[in-house]
């Protein structure tokens, strides 16, 4: 079990770093579609949770799966939101003249 553990831990601080390193190094022109990305990616999470709902296995695991779907569909939802906003700053402020 430790061995497993450690092993984890190493995967998720590698993961980490390297999505650390790779946001920074992102133009801010760029930042837009790399957050619709995620959105997308983020889905594949709350359809986990979902699947972690379903099953039912006890009370604690459904718990647990109802609060992954709401915070994973929050999440979701955010990046949405903050995605349609980094969109209207490209946006003119004037009318286009047909």
């Amino acid at each position: 079990m430790g061995s497993n553990l450690i092993d984890a831990l190493f995967i998720f601080m590698l993961a980490a770093f390297i999505g650390f390193e790779v946001i920074r190094r992102i133009s801010p022109l760029l930042h837009t579609p790399l957050m619709s990305l995620t959105n997308a990616l983020d889905a594949i999470a709350v359809l986990g949770a979902i699947v972690l709902v379903g099953e039912h296995k006890s009370t604690f695991s459904a718990v647990l799966g109802v609060i992954a779907v709401v915070a994973a569909t929050s999440n979701v939802v955010g990046g949405f939101l903050i995605t349609d906003r980094m969109l209207k700053m490209f946006k003119s402020s004037r009318p286009t003249k047909p």
